[in-house]
């Protein structure tokens, strides 16, 4: 099974990096795809898979799933962001925006 959808914060590269760190650390996906132009993931899974936890784990280092939240709890995982991009950008296995 397909899925594809549109996070919040995705700024660059190193956003993506981090986005695609956490996605090849489920077993049961395949593809993991980060579209930093158009603010979406996109992967395959088996079937059975919650990917609630994939938004989850997401929104835990501030890429939440687009329009999910609001008020404090945004600006909160809005910051987180920032903190995983900068990790991306120096973990950043030279992926050049296909990622």
């Amino acid at each position: 099974m397909n899925t594809i959808f549109e996070i919040d914060n995705l700024k660059c590269t190193g956003c993506a990096s981090s986005i695609l760190k956490v996605l090849r650390s489920f077993p049961e996906l395949d593809h993991p795809q980060v579209n930093v132009e158009e603010g979406t993931v996109a992967f395959s899974y088996l079937e059975g898979f919650e990917i609630q936890k994939v938004k989850n784990k997401l929104e835990g280092i501030g890429y939440p799933e687009k329009g999910s939240l609001s008020g404090l709890k945004k600006a909160g995982v809005n910051a987180l962001s920032y903190v995983s991009c900068a990790i991306g950008k120096f973990s950043s296995d030279d992926n050049n925006g296909s990622i």
